[in-house]
């Protein structure tokens, strides 16, 4: 949301390539003090900021922004602002976009399209970017051309609604940038009129649908107390961003049904993924996201860990794969061979874990948690469906026990170590081949995972290991100390003035 941000376009793996294009618009009071907040709505996809302007001796006039790339026309960058003046006063705003930079390769020119309640002025700006191996990437962004300010009338709003399209190409050589630069500008003019056309209502409404529905999958994790836990303000930041770098074809408004088919087959076919250790405790994966530089890695490392360790096909079917993927990668799980794996050693549920809405196939969805119980330490598995197409099973560590059908209320698995560790628990809608598999996991001792150490459990829940002895404790150890120091005090005052008395009279009677 920096007014002087440049637009990235994609670089390999991530956002990361700048165009000297800063397409921000802000609006400001001249003279005046402001106060505001920036807030991201990660479950909308839409980054609010809200300013209040100080008018000494008149009152403050406020501003509201949304902004947020669309999910459906992924070249769309809107930005609608709201100014309030509720003073007895008018007002006149200062209305401010940076737009075109130090960008040589840039051409600038004007247009007009005919929309809404009249005519409007669009810049349009056309150019590359240089790569390695004498390639470029042709670039255009066509934008409203915004007023240099606004008048605000007392007690009366006033709505400004920004559009941006960007379109570009895939890396070309340069001789033949001239034709692509044609087309480059048609589709960013395309994708502009198909905007502009339409109600900003329910263009926010489609976007943050999607949004919803890219949430209905995720994860959740018991909040930790120790130092340096990762806990579920990250992790959902860290969804967040990496989702946002990937586009979701699946709800675009230009996505064919035969490629939607397609990406719906990636989705169900996730064999292989994840083929790695959890990635909870890969600190790399939970880097600090504060700056442009900090995202763009982060992502990258979880793209690549994810296209390496057998997910590509979900990566490949966008956001919607992602998620699952990065969902899969949580828990070490892994889809294999007809079934699906939990992975994670036992040593390594000391916290509750929530697993939601986990895609086994495009039909069915599961519901995987696991509790650390309070009276023994110990972890327990919880399964369910959340909707299915067909019955499914499931066996815990070793598959010993015969399979148990699962069904939309939870059903509890108990941990198990093995010797050697293998997968603490089994998932399949073939019983015939869950009930062979335990003939195909050899292992010298299956045994109750032990309960975890009081010590572990008290750094996550109070942040020191002495935590969770009873109050009744604490309030005893407290009345002993404050009882020994005053019986200490009391001591010490009648040894000081119990001997100035005596002495005091035997002066008396000597004299």
């Amino acid at each position: 949301m920096d007014q002087e941000s440049p637009v990235y376009i994609r670089n390999g793996r991530t956002l990361s390539l700048p165009i000297n294009f800063r397409p921000v618009t802000l609006v400001s009071l001249d003279g005046m003090a402001v106060k505001e907040a920036i807030v991201t709505d990660y479950t909308s996809g839409i980054v609010h900021r809200i300013q209040s302007w100080d008018q000494p001796g008149i009152g403050p006039l406020d501003v509201t922004y949304q902004t947020y790339a669309h999910r459906s026309m992924p070249s769309l960058l809107f930005q609608d602002i709201k100014v309030i003046n509720p003073t007895d006063q008018d007002a006149i705003v200062d209305v401010e976009q940076m737009g075109l930079g130090d960008w040589p390769m840039a051409t600038t020119e004007m247009i007009k399209l005919q929309h809404g309640e009249g005519e409007h002025e669009y810049i349009v700006v056309s150019g590359s970017v240089d790569l390695p191996n004498s390639k470029v990437i042709p670039v255009s962004i066509v934008t409203l051309k915004v007023p240099s300010s606004l008048q605000v009338l007392s007690k009366r709003s006033v709505a400004l609604h920004i559009v941006t399209a960007i379109n570009y190409t895939e890396p070309i050589l340069k001789k033949a940038y001239a034709g692509a630069k044609e087309v480059a500008t048609q589709g960013a003019l395309a994708a502009l009129k198909r905007a502009v056309t339409g109600s900003i209502k329910n263009l926010r409404n489609d976007h943050s649908k999607v949004w919803k529905e890219l949430w209905s999958s995720g994860f959740g994790i018991s909040h930790s107390k120790a130092e340096n836990a990762l806990n579920g303000d990250l992790i959902n930041a860290t969804l967040y961003h990496v989702l946002s770098q990937a586009q979701a074809p699946l709800y675009e408004v230009l996505t064919t049904e035969e490629q939607r088919a397609s990406i719906l087959r990636d989705i169900a076919y996730a064999e292989g993924c994840y083929g790695g250790h959890q990635t909870l405790q890969a600190e790399r994966l939970w880097s600090p996201l504060d700056t442009v530089q900090d995202v763009n890695r982060v992502v990258g490392y979880w793209i690549l860990t994810l296209e390496k360790q057998g997910c590509h096909q979900l990566v490949r079917a966008g956001a919607n794969g992602i998620m699952q993927a990065m969902l899969l990668s949580f828990g070490g799980m892994r889809f294999k061979n007809q079934h699906l794996e939990f992975n994670t050693h036992p040593k390594d549920l000391h916290r509750d874990y929530y697993f939601r809405r986990l895609s086994y196939g495009n039909a069915t969805h599961l519901n995987i948690s696991v509790m650390v119980q309070e009276e023994d330490y110990k972890a327990v598995i919880y399964t369910a469906l959340d909707r299915s197409d067909k019955n499914y099973y499931a066996c815990d560590a070793g598959c010993l026990d015969p399979p148990v059908e699962l069904k939309q209320a939870k059903q509890a698995f108990p941990v198990k170590l093995t010797e050697p560790v293998t997968a603490i628990l089994y998932i399949t809608s073939d019983k015939v081949h869950m009930e062979e598999l335990k003939h195909t996991i050899h292992v010298k001792e299956i045994a109750l995972a032990p309960a975890h150490e009081h010590h572990v459990i008290a750094m996550h829940k109070h942040g020191h290991k002495w935590g969770g002895l009873p109050t009744v404790f604490w309030l005893t150890i407290i009345a002993l100390i404050v009882i020994f120091h005053l019986f200490l005090i009391k001591l010490v005052i009648n040894e000081y003035c119990g001997g100035d008395v005596r002495v005091r009279y035997r002066k008396l009677s000597d004299f």
